[in-house]
């Protein structure tokens, strides 16, 4: 059967039952059709790159599902009729990765983060660290110097 891997935005509006409640309609959808989901993801709620259908923020869900290609057809024509769907991607791929995705491992990484408060920071006159003359110690910049000083 085909593997696929679907990325789900839900509005904000619906609370995180009402999201896996989606997800587990899809899963009935595909199951009619002899269909499973072999990966779930929540990625909570994130902000929008652009406003869609007025929403700024929308919970992404990735599933990995394999399904036959009529099944998939059914799952997405119901998608695209749910108010609560904001959109539906849905890519052919080779196998499912089982590995947390990428999106998920950085959600993780961010506490790992140093602080920004106090942190030390070279290079440049500002605390930034950016802008700024890198100065350069050698002996021959010495000698300039001095000899445009005097």
């Amino acid at each position: 059967m085909p593997l696929y891997e679907t990325v789900l935005i839900a509005r904000n509006d619906v609370s995180q039952a009402q999201v896996e409640a989606l997800v587990e309609s899809i899963s009935g959808i595909l199951g009619e059709h002899g269909g499973t989901i072999r990966k779930r993801e929540f990625w909570g709620l994130r902000t929008l790159a652009y406003r869609i259908k007025k929403n700024r923020k929308g919970h992404y869900v990735l599933l990995g599902i394999e399904a036959p290609v009529e099944a998939m057809n059914e799952m997405s024509r119901q998608m695209g009729l749910h108010d609560d769907v904001l959109r539906l991607l849905t890519l052919r791929v080779d196998e499912i990765d089982e590995t947390p995705s990428p999106i998920l491992s950085r959600k993780d990484d961010r506490g790992e983060r140093g602080s920004r408060g106090g942190a030390s920071r070279s290079g440049g006159r500002y605390e930034s660290g950016r802008g700024g003359r890198r100065h350069n110690d050698s002996s021959e910049t010495r000698d300039h110097n001095a000899a445009a000083a005097e």
